[in-house]
């Protein structure tokens, strides 16, 4: 996500200075980055590092974070550190040069809904996470909230659907089905795979990300979802068929501990006072694209296709 806004954003303002602060732990990848962008390795736990990376922006995009849930649920320990603590020595930093701050969250903050709710979470939901990854989400939300009405910094806070497209780490569940299908093995379907999820493609949300940049309110949330709403069952079957297998190429595994049924996303705020929306709402058109990199694409990937 991070690194397609990059993408995006010297492709529409080319002019601009992009500095990328990452660690490059097993999620991060130069490759990923285009010509133009600039790149700094370093951790959010150092103070002093993000203190220098800050102090040439006019505008920090936080979208750092540790994300997996299965790899929360084992040990939550660097979630707490990257997503808690990294965001308090950005708010920090921000705070002492008046730097402007865009905060990229979930929609898992909210927690999960049942399947056959009749109605759309917005921004003002109480948040109610219900795992760890989630948790420390959460807390970053608020730490922003907090840091805007008592310090007064400049920050706006946007929280995600599911979000797909090429360059995804292959732990997420389309590329992980893509990679094991591609290399021989079976794909993999936690439980029943009812749960539910609404699918954005990473270009829109990259789209929204920048118009919420440009237009929205300090100190609001704005939550950003898109027009598809499938189980993960549907998902995977889509991925089979474009794919030329069957379910005879899936391994049901035991599901997650307190998997989250559905997040009902109501994206209205962000469409009706900012005006986007998706372009690329197509799914099964976006799903073709993002296999076809897939597999353009296997040096990329390959070496941790062992890994899911």
């Amino acid at each position: 996500m991070g690194s397609d806004f990059v993408r995006y954003l010297l492709e529409i303002e080319p002019n601009t200075n992009v500095t990328v602060f990452d660690s490059l732990t097993y999620a991060g990848n130069p490759d990923n980055l285009p010509a133009g962008a600039r790149l700094i390795k370093g951790d959010l736990l150092d103070r002093e590092a993000v203190d220098e990376a800050v102090a040439d922006s006019d505008l920090v995009v936080h979208f750092a974070a540790e994300t997996h849930n299965d790899k929360a649920l084992k040990n939550p320990r660097p979630f707490v550190e990257s997503n808690i603590v990294g965001t308090f020595n950005i708010l920090e930093s921000i705070r002492k040069l008046d730097v402007r701050l865009h905060h990229v969250s979930t929609d898992e903050v909210y927690g999960g809904f049942s399947l056959d709710v009749d109605f759309g979470v917005n921004e003002d939901f109480g948040l109610d996470p219900s795992n760890p990854y989630s948790a420390t989400k959460a807390a970053s939300d608020l730490l922003v909230k907090t840091w805007v009405r008592t310090y007064g910094i400049k920050a706006t806070i946007s929280n995600s659907t599911n979000n797909f497209g090429p360059r995804q780490n292959i732990e997420k569940f389309i590329p992980r089905q893509i990679a094991r299908l591609a290399t021989g093995r079976k794909a993999i379907l936690f439980g029943d795979g009812l749960n539910m999820r609404n699918w954005l493609y990473v270009r829109d949300h990259s789209r929204a990300v920048w118009e919420i940049i440009q237009r929205g309110v300090i100190g609001e949330s704005y939550l950003i979802g898109g027009n598809q709403e499938l189980n993960n069952r549907e998902v995977l079957d889509s991925i089979l068929e474009i794919m030329g297998r069957t379910w005879c190429d899936v391994e049901i595994v035991d599901d997650r501990i307190n998997h989250d049924l559905r997040y009902p996303i109501d994206s209205s705020k962000l469409r009706c006072e900012l005006g986007w929306k998706p372009i690329f709402d197509d799914f099964r058109s976006s799903l073709i694209s993002t296999i076809k990199w897939y597999l353009d694409n296997r040096q990329w990937w390959n070496g941790e296709s062992d890994k899911v």
